[in-house]
């Protein structure tokens, strides 16, 4: 009986020493290859780069899609991100600016809806879906971050990060007004009181 008792209580320190590390293969890291099973991510200096796709929809640009992670004590801006060598995207961050910021010990996500994006021309014939492409991110105190990309069609759990959640409205444009002519022959703006004569209505 004593026996049995050392072997139970042997199995119950096992398994309880196992635990943690069961733990530890199912935290975020296994999720995140998970949901993500043929992205790409690397990191240099304070700059990590995760998720990096070439996002492209038939007919339309192409994004580049990525999570920037910033583990400095000051923010950074990404300058620039550079596809095949040759194209160039062009970034915007929500009001319009032309840089993307990377807050200090934060992160920032490049693409979908309410977001900074890399938008990415598709004239050339770099951009094939299913091609493995290098990709330069350049940032301003790290410098540049180089990474294989994959190019791959905006579709599924990728489609919100794609071309199809950039702004498609044009903004408004200033429209001439045409001039309304008068009994006079002259002409007047809408509204206006140039050439018009009162008629005094009388009762009888």
């Amino acid at each position: 009986m004593v026996r049995s008792f050392r072997r139970g209580a042997l199995a119950a320190v096992l398994v309880l020493s196992l635990a943690p590390l069961a733990a530890c293969a199912s935290g975020n890291d296994s999720q995140t290859l998970g949901i993500h099973p043929d992205s790409q991510a690397t990191a240099k200096g304070d700059i990590k780069v995760q998720n990096a796709y070439v996002l492209t929809q038939a007919g339309g640009p192409a994004t580049v899609s990525a999570r920037l992670f910033n583990n400095g004590s000051a923010d950074q801006t990404l300058d620039s991100v550079r596809i095949a060598g040759t194209l160039t995207a062009s970034l915007s961050d929500p009001n319009g600016g032309q840089t993307v910021t990377v807050p200090a010990h934060g992160s920032v996500l490049l693409g979908g809806t309410g977001n900074p994006s890399a938008v990415l021309d598709t004239g050339s014939e770099s951009l094939r879906d299913g091609d493995v492409q290098s990709a330069v991110f350049t940032f301003s105190s790290t410098g540049q971050v180089a990474l294989p990309v994959n190019v791959t069609p905006a579709t599924g759990y990728l489609e919100p990060y794609g071309p199809s959640s950039l702004p498609t409205t044009a903004p408004p444009y200033p429209t001439a007004t045409t001039p309304t002519a008068t009994p006079g022959g002259t002409s007047a703006k809408p509204g206006s009181t140039a050439g018009r004569t009162d008629t005094a209505v009388v009762s009888q």
